[in-house]
């Protein structure tokens, strides 16, 4: 059984702005509404990766583990820092321009799965949120912790689409400014560099 705190609290985690979110506003005012919807389904898929090790207790090896969690840890230090670099170019995937380019859905979704699996905290995160809902029976312990990691992707994909759509909607008051357009993207650029900072920062 599903508890109202339950969806409360999953609620309030989701509506938090994150790296996911940053990444579904930028490609909604760079490449508007459909870029914005597929950015949003790919940090959904990237939550499947850390739900399924929270579930399957892997999240608790990660955490022990220094060195694989540092591996992933740097791994998405490097992404992100990558994307930072994306928003500076001229020509880059999440750069904000008058241009509006149509990028393949799935090398958006792409991206945006990559941000949430890079993210060893997620995993552990995950661990640390689902077990206090579950009813305490242990035989339907496996069953419970996927019905609520599916309905927190639910949630996530339809707040971020909400994001992605008004940020989208922006895209348009903002197309007659160059100055507003290298303003958001060099801001956009650092804020995945202060992202990757935080990350490079935590510990297992």
């Amino acid at each position: 059984m599903i508890s109202l705190q339950f969806l409360l609290t999953a609620m309030v985690v989701v509506i938090a702005p994150g790296t996911g979110v940053i990444y579904t506003l930028a490609l909604g005012l760079g490449q508007g509404r459909r870029a914005a919807v597929w950015a949003a389904l790919g940090c959904t898929i990237g939550i499947v990766p850390h739900l399924a090790a929270a579930t399957l207790g892997l999240a608790a090896i990660l955490h022990t583990s220094a060195l694989l969690f540092n591996i992933v840890k740097f791994a998405g230090v490097a992404y992100l820092l990558y994307l930072a670099w994306g928003s500076l170019k001229s020509d880059g995937a999440l750069a904000i321009s008058s241009e509006k380019h149509s990028e393949a859905g799935w090398r958006i979704a792409r991206r945006g799965a990559l941000i949430n699996i890079l993210n060893p905290k997620l995993s552990i995160f995950f661990l640390a949120l689902l077990p206090p809902f579950l009813s305490g029976n242990s035989a339907t312990a496996t069953a419970e912790m996927a019905m609520m990691g599916g309905i927190f992707m639910m949630m996530t994909f339809a707040v971020f689409v909400l994001y992605g759509v008004f940020a989208a909607a922006a895209r348009q008051w903002i197309l007659g400014s160059d100055i507003v357009m290298r303003w958001l993207s060099r801001s956009f650029a650092g804020i995945f560099a202060a992202l990757a900072a935080r990350l490079a920062l935590e510990r297992a």
